[in-house]
């Protein structure tokens, strides 16, 4: 995830640094006929965009009538309101114009404006054909059309972190992937599907690019005769849809997601416990919930943890420090998970070296650092696709859903354990360097995922 980020500060208002995911390097087209070619990691590009004119308003916690305040800010600015935010921020995010947003940054009831930015997550389509199994030709990925389906095969991940055939299947944990959306027909996955959210401005949460299909079926894909199966296959599926089809989105809708998340978390009455954000840009942190930098994302994902939601986060493909992308810094509010080359599924280091290292060492994409947790198998995992279909590709976003599903086992042998909690005893249960994997580039002290005792 290495991008650039760039501020447009004005006189009288402060602007957040946000950040973009657009597409990066290694693009294949497959002209004619079918090519096979290798899993490829989902790249984060460089580039940073804002949104001309659109603008996130946080109010100051000291606000209490704070309909009225939106509703008279929105007025007298003359301002298009595109998201309100009531849980992980108290303010909205609208469209106004620059000298309308310097206006508002005076007034004695916002605490901050920030420009909204372009986000995306867009990786390298190439992957294993002979790993993809297609049940809809069709990109309709709402098709009733039910083919026949592959038998159930474990990916290599689940095994290589000891998820089968535990008797904690992650039952009553509610998960929200805060992504591009969910098929939430897909057989693999629609009796694990609670409900959703759409954070575009039209359509619904169905995923229409795939990525968020893949992690969900990482997570909670079903324990049954076909396709594959996840880490916390008993555990519920939120689609929080915050990307369109292209993978493309903004801040603002992703903080909307958050808002979502955060309104049916724990301490607001609601079940979902944990939140898997795989998707991430450039930027650091203020290690205080962005109260310093009036960092809008990293102030959400603190109110979503403070409500009880365990936050998972990819730490990034750019094989450079995590401290520079967010959210993978937020260190205080957190776990950032990098990405381990494993190819037959068991430790030791025996298999067949993949493209991205040897086997049981640290992938040579996954961003390292102080601030990344614990690693787990990010390089050729097989998961659920769209279509009703199964797809390999290889990210720090396919490393994050092991341990999101993960943390979902541990909430469900220890109902309401703080998100530090949830991270520490990962941590404490993961294997070491040495006993299993090596670290030939000496940049990854973290242990690798290990999920047989919770």
């Amino acid at each position: 995830m290495h991008t650039s980020c760039t501020g447009i500060s004005y006189r009288r208002f402060i602007v957040s640094g946000f950040f973009v995911l657009t597409l990066a390097t290694l693009f294949f087209m497959l002209v004619g006929q079918a090519v096979s070619v290798r899993a490829a990691p989902e790249n984060f590009g460089d580039g940073t965009s804002r949104v001309p004119g659109q603008y996130i308003v946080v109010f100051k916690d000291s606000v209490t009538n704070i309909d009225v305040v939106e509703r008279e800010l929105i007025e007298r600015t003359r301002a298009e309101r595109l998201d309100t935010y009531r849980y992980a921020l108290r303010g909205f995010s609208a469209q106004l114009s620059p000298e309308a947003a310097e206006r508002l940054m005076l007034d004695p009831r916002v605490e901050f404006v920030s420009e909204d930015r372009v986000v995306s997550i867009d990786f390298d389509r190439s992957y294993d054909e002979s790993r993809t199994e297609s049940r809809v030709e069709s990109r309709r990925v709402n098709s009733l059309a039910t083919p026949t389906s592959p038998n159930q095969t474990v990916p290599t991940g689940i095994r290589r972190i000891g998820a089968m055939g535990l008797l904690n299947m992650g039952s009553g944990v509610e998960i929200a992937v805060i992504d591009t959306g969910i098929q939430t027909n897909h057989p693999d996955l629609a009796q694990n599907i609670a409900g959703g959210k759409n954070c575009l401005r039209s359509g619904n949460y169905q995923d229409q690019n795939g990525h968020g299909t893949h992690v969900a079926g990482t997570i909670a894909g079903i324990h049954n005769t076909q396709g594959v199966v996840g880490v916390a296959s008993g555990a519920k599926l939120w689609a929080v849809r915050v990307l369109d089809r292209k993978g493309s989105g903004t801040w603002s809708q992703v903080i909307c997601g958050l808002d979502f998340v955060t309104s049916k978390a724990p301490a607001n009455g609601g079940a979902i416990a944990v939140a898997n954000l795989s998707l991430g840009g450039s930027g650091t942190s203020d290690n205080n919930c962005g109260l310093e930098n009036n960092d809008a994302l990293h102030r959400a994902i603190c109110r979503a943890r403070d409500a009880g939601v365990t936050v998972v986060v990819a730490a990034g493909n750019s094989g450079v420090n995590a401290n520079t992308s967010v959210p993978a810094a937020y260190n205080d509010a957190v776990i950032t998970v990098s990405a381990l080359a494993d190819s037959n599924g068991t430790s030791g280091g025996g298999g067949p070296a993949t493209s991205y290292g040897a086997d049981d060492t640290f992938a040579s994409f996954s961003n390292y650092g102080m601030v990344v947790d614990v690693a787990a198998p990010g390089v050729n995992i097989y998961s659920t696709w769209i279509g009703g279909s199964y797809k390999t590709i290889s990210g720090t976003s396919m490393a994050s859903p092991h341990v999101a599903g993960a943390a979902a086992l541990y909430l469900a042998s220890h109902p309401g354990a703080l998100w530090s909690s949830v991270r520490d005893a990962l941590v404490a249960i993961g294997e070491p360097i040495g006993s299993g994997h090596t670290d030939p580039s000496g940049k990854h002290p973290e242990p690798i995922l290990q999920v047989a005792v919770l």
